[in-house]
């Protein structure tokens, strides 16, 4: 198979999907090599995955069964409402459950894009005290960043498109592709018209 064949969209998803970023094998080698600096850098310790939803699903799923040390999960809920494309409000959904005083924490994020999100949570976790946090996340957007924050751990840096797939959604669609591929303009606009006409 040739390298651009790889790279195709499949044909069921053309009509909305402009072109493939990331195709699922550069994924997969990749979250392999982000789970060995993982462990390298923890050295082995038990630690807290701290997961934002829900994004991050199939990311995590793959990264946490290529860590080879003990941990345990946990999950925080953030929602934001906003208009099209556009974040708005941030609002928590789910709390964590798991008490992260003292232990080492790994905040696990799909993709670092204003950093709103993140100036968020990182306050809320460092008060609970634990003893170390570190993030990662999938994809760093750093052309949108409006926030002063940065990740310790990041599968690709990609440049300013808006992106579906691998976890990652428009309007809870596309989660389920493999691959990370670049929203045709058209669909979100469309989208944006219908929800600003309500």
């Amino acid at each position: 198979m040739s390298a651009k064949s790889k790279t195709t969209v499949p044909l069921r998803w053309r009509k909305d999907v402009e072109r493939v970023l990331i195709t699922e094998a550069q994924l997969a080698r990749r979250v392999k090599i982000l789970a060995r600096e993982i462990e390298k850098d923890f050295h082995g310790r038990e630690m807290v995955v701290v997961s934002l939803l829900s994004g991050t699903v199939m990311f995590l799923a793959d990264l946490i069964r290529h860590l080879n040390l003990p941990l345990r999960l946990d999950f925080i809920g953030v929602s934001s409402y906003g208009l099209g494309t556009e974040s708005g409000e941030l609002v928590f959904t789910k709390e964590l459950r798991i008490d992260v005083r003292n232990r080492d924490v790994l905040l696990v994020d799909d993709i670092l894009d204003t950093g709103r999100t993140m100036s968020r949570v990182l306050p809320k976790l460092r008060a609970l005290k634990p003893r170390r946090l570190k993030t990662c996340v999938l994809l760093d957007k750093p052309g949108r960043r409006v926030e002063k924050v940065r990740a310790d751990f990041v599968g690709f840096a990609i440049p300013d498109h808006f992106v579906i797939g691998y976890g990652l959604d428009f309007a809870e669609r596309y989660r389920n592709l493999p691959f990370v591929g670049v929203l045709h303009p058209h669909v979100y606009k469309e989208v944006s018209k219908h929800i600003c006409r309500k």
